[in-house]
Protein backbone atom coordinates (compact mmCIF):
# COMPACT_ATOMS: atom_id res chain seq x y z
CA UNK A 1 0.00 0.00 0.00
CA UNK A 2 1.32 3.43 -0.92
CA UNK A 3 1.22 6.53 1.23
CA UNK A 4 -0.34 9.24 -0.97
CA UNK A 5 -1.21 12.80 -0.03
CA UNK A 6 -5.00 13.26 0.05
CA UNK A 7 -5.07 16.65 1.79
CA UNK A 8 -7.05 18.40 -0.94
CA UNK A 9 -9.54 15.65 -1.54
CA UNK A 10 -12.88 16.03 0.21
CA UNK A 11 -14.13 13.53 2.76
CA UNK A 12 -16.43 11.92 0.19
CA UNK A 13 -13.79 11.71 -2.50
CA UNK A 14 -12.47 8.44 -3.74
CA UNK A 15 -9.01 7.70 -2.31
CA UNK A 16 -7.34 7.78 -5.75
CA UNK A 17 -9.57 10.32 -7.48
CA UNK A 18 -7.81 13.31 -9.08
CA UNK A 19 -7.83 16.49 -7.05
CA UNK A 20 -10.00 19.12 -8.66
CA UNK A 21 -9.78 22.85 -8.24
CA UNK A 22 -10.31 25.88 -10.29
CA UNK A 23 -7.72 28.27 -11.64
CA UNK A 24 -8.45 30.89 -8.96
CA UNK A 25 -7.63 28.41 -6.19
CA UNK A 26 -4.42 27.44 -7.93
CA UNK A 27 -3.42 31.08 -8.43
CA UNK A 28 -4.20 31.91 -4.80
CA UNK A 29 -2.09 28.98 -3.64
CA UNK A 30 0.83 29.99 -5.89
CA UNK A 31 0.73 33.64 -4.77
CA UNK A 32 0.45 32.64 -1.13
CA UNK A 33 3.34 30.19 -1.14
CA UNK A 34 5.41 31.50 -4.05
CA UNK A 35 7.10 29.65 -6.86
CA UNK A 36 10.74 29.70 -7.90
CA UNK A 37 11.61 28.84 -11.46
CA UNK A 38 15.30 28.52 -12.23
CA UNK A 39 17.00 27.63 -15.44
CA UNK A 40 20.21 28.06 -17.36
CA UNK A 41 20.64 28.45 -21.11
CA UNK A 42 24.10 27.66 -22.37
CA UNK A 43 25.24 27.82 -25.97
CA UNK A 44 28.53 26.14 -26.87
CA UNK A 45 30.21 25.80 -30.22
CA UNK A 46 32.96 23.18 -30.48
CA UNK A 47 33.49 23.18 -26.70
CA UNK A 48 33.75 26.98 -26.67
CA UNK A 49 31.22 28.67 -24.47
CA UNK A 50 29.54 31.42 -26.45
CA UNK A 51 26.64 32.43 -24.22
CA UNK A 52 25.26 31.58 -20.81
CA UNK A 53 22.00 32.99 -19.55
CA UNK A 54 20.93 32.29 -15.98
CA UNK A 55 17.26 32.79 -15.32
CA UNK A 56 15.77 33.02 -11.83
CA UNK A 57 12.09 33.79 -11.52
CA UNK A 58 10.17 34.17 -8.27
CA UNK A 59 6.39 34.40 -8.56
CA UNK A 60 4.54 35.39 -5.41
CA UNK A 61 2.26 37.99 -3.93
CA UNK A 62 3.74 41.22 -2.59
CA UNK A 63 3.26 40.08 1.00
CA UNK A 64 4.94 36.74 0.36
CA UNK A 65 7.84 38.46 -1.43
CA UNK A 66 8.30 40.86 1.49
CA UNK A 67 8.37 37.89 3.87
CA UNK A 68 11.12 36.44 1.67
CA UNK A 69 13.07 39.70 1.94
CA UNK A 70 12.43 40.92 -1.59
CA UNK A 71 11.37 44.59 -1.80
CA UNK A 72 13.28 46.08 -4.72
CA UNK A 73 10.15 47.81 -6.03
CA UNK A 74 10.18 49.99 -2.90
CA UNK A 75 13.86 50.96 -3.09
CA UNK A 76 14.34 51.44 -6.84
CA UNK A 77 13.89 55.16 -7.67
CA UNK A 78 12.81 54.25 -11.20
CA UNK A 79 9.84 52.29 -9.87
CA UNK A 80 8.88 54.00 -6.61
CA UNK A 81 8.07 57.68 -6.15
CA UNK A 82 8.91 57.38 -2.46
CA UNK A 83 12.33 55.94 -3.29
CA UNK A 84 12.87 58.76 -5.80
CA UNK A 85 12.03 61.33 -3.11
CA UNK A 86 14.37 59.60 -0.66
CA UNK A 87 17.16 59.58 -3.23
CA UNK A 88 16.58 63.29 -3.93
CA UNK A 89 16.55 64.11 -0.20
CA UNK A 90 19.77 62.16 0.28
CA UNK A 91 21.41 63.98 -2.61
CA UNK A 92 20.24 67.34 -1.20
CA UNK A 93 21.66 66.50 2.24
CA UNK A 94 24.97 65.50 0.67
CA UNK A 95 25.13 68.71 -1.38
CA UNK A 96 24.23 70.87 1.65
CA UNK A 97 26.98 69.25 3.71
CA UNK A 98 29.41 69.91 0.90
CA UNK A 99 28.25 73.53 0.61
CA UNK A 100 28.61 74.02 4.38
CA UNK A 101 32.16 72.66 4.23
CA UNK A 102 33.00 74.99 1.34
CA UNK A 103 31.51 78.02 3.13
CA UNK A 104 33.41 77.14 6.29
CA UNK A 105 36.60 76.83 4.30
CA UNK A 106 35.93 80.20 2.64
CA UNK A 107 35.25 81.86 6.02
CA UNK A 108 38.49 80.43 7.41
CA UNK A 109 40.32 81.75 4.39
CA UNK A 110 38.76 85.22 4.77
CA UNK A 111 39.48 85.15 8.52
CA UNK A 112 43.12 84.43 7.91
CA UNK A 113 43.26 87.29 5.39
CA UNK A 114 41.65 89.64 7.91
CA UNK A 115 44.15 88.65 10.57
CA UNK A 116 46.87 89.47 8.11
CA UNK A 117 45.32 92.92 7.63
CA UNK A 118 48.12 94.42 9.67
CA UNK A 119 50.36 93.29 6.87
CA UNK A 120 48.22 95.13 4.33
CA UNK A 121 50.87 97.69 3.72
CA UNK A 122 53.51 95.03 3.25
CA UNK A 123 54.59 93.98 -0.19
CA UNK A 124 52.77 91.01 -1.80
CA UNK A 125 55.71 88.61 -1.37
CA UNK A 126 55.72 89.25 2.40
CA UNK A 127 51.97 88.54 2.71
CA UNK A 128 52.37 85.36 0.70
CA UNK A 129 55.24 84.23 2.91
CA UNK A 130 53.19 84.93 6.07
CA UNK A 131 50.50 82.46 4.98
Amino acid sequence: MTDLDHRFAGPDAQPYAPVTGNLADLLERVLDKGIVIAGDIKIDLLDIELLTIRLRLFIASVDTAKKAGIDWWETDPALSSRAARDALAEENARLRARLDALEESLEDSEGSRASQGSLAGAPEETVGAAR
